[in-house]
């Protein structure tokens, strides 16, 4: 006798999307691993690949924005090592992402007088042998191959570890999740996203969320650059989202285009949640799984066998 997967497509990714705001909870409310953390003061580069670089753009921004500390973010296979850093944050799920791996062994290779610490899911993984300290978060750490929990649960730990108090931020997603979802934002032809502040890196997220999930056409840019060119792809049927305040005139620009301009006065991160809503559906509209989406594994190690199509 065989019996038919009845498994939904997004099953996986809907759990961990709509689990985010009691997951953030949680991980705001650490303190023995926020005082791992780099400290007030102290120089820190931010490293990851893929979204947790995008996690790492956002905290460098609110780090060094409520004077914390100079803070640089960079993809791990670009980071610079030969820098005066006091400390460096590697971000990833999974903990054996190759580039990461290579830059903090090269790191310890080459610098001996810089704190290196790993913000992971998985703490059963090769990094914890190459940092001097790991924050794990397993109970954020996912099924699904498209992050959406670990990534943003990070960012709230981070965040809180400047002292924010994210009660606010997780009022607004809890409320996001009992919206209704826009068919027009969910059907749209392209998606251009925009942020501000810390919401570029969430704009770059967004985009990327899109993209994997659903195959869909994306781009994003800091929000004041959106008129130095990219709005040139703004039309009937395509979708221009916004993280964060508005530069003056954006919406009346875009929207003169006749594209769906779109945006909340919420805080990014509560916001990306509602992203999240409309990949899944947009994904499931277009019989794609995204917790299988094509061509990418939950971790990119090079050398690995390719990534056989779906």
């Amino acid at each position: 006798m065989t019996f038919e997967n009845t498994r939904a497509p997004g099953a996986d990714l809907e759990v961990e999307l709509t689990s985010q705001p009691d997951v953030w909870e949680r991980a705001a409310s650490l303190v023995s691993e926020r005082e791992l953390l780099p400290a007030h003061g102290s120089r820190v580069a931010v490293v990851g690949c893929g979204t947790s670089w995008f996690m790492a753009q956002s905290y460098a921004t609110l780090r060094e924005r409520s004077g914390h500390g100079e803070t640089d973010a960079f993809a791990a296979s670009e980071a610079q090592i030969d820098r005066d850093y006091d400390a460096i944050v590697a971000i990833t799920r999974s903990g054996t992402t190759t580039e990461v791996l290579e830059f903090l062994d090269a790191v310890r290779g080459h610098r001996t007088n810089v704190r290196t610490i790993g913000v992971i899911g998985d703490p059963n993984t090769p990094l914890v042998d190459l940092v001097d300290d790991v924050v794990a978060l397993p109970f954020a750490d996912e099924r699904s191959v498209v992050q959406t929990r670990f990534a943003t649960s990070a960012l709230a730990l981070l965040r809180s570890s400047l002292g924010e108090d994210l009660s606010p931020v997780i009022a607004q997603a809890r409320a996001i999740l009992g919206d209704d979802l826009d068919d027009e934002l969910i059907d749209a032809e392209q998606y251009t996203f925009l942020g501000t502040g810390f919401g570029v890196g969430i704009a770059q997220e967004a985009a990327l969320k899109m993209r994997e999930s659903s195959q869909s056409w994306t781009e994003s840019y800091p929000a004041k650059e959106y008129r130095h060119g990219p709005i040139a792809i703004a039309a009937p049927g395509r979708v221009t989202w916004a993280f964060g305040p508005l530069p003056d005139g954006i919406a009346a620009d875009t929207e003169a285009t006749g594209a769906r301009f779109e945006h909340r006065d919420i805080d990014p991160m509560a916001d990306l949640v509602r992203l999240h809503r409309v990949a899944l559906e947009r994904a499931r509209r277009k019989g794609l799984d995204p917790d299988q989406p094509r061509n990418l594994t939950r971790s990119v190690i090079l050398g690995a066998p390719p990534v056989e199509h779906r």
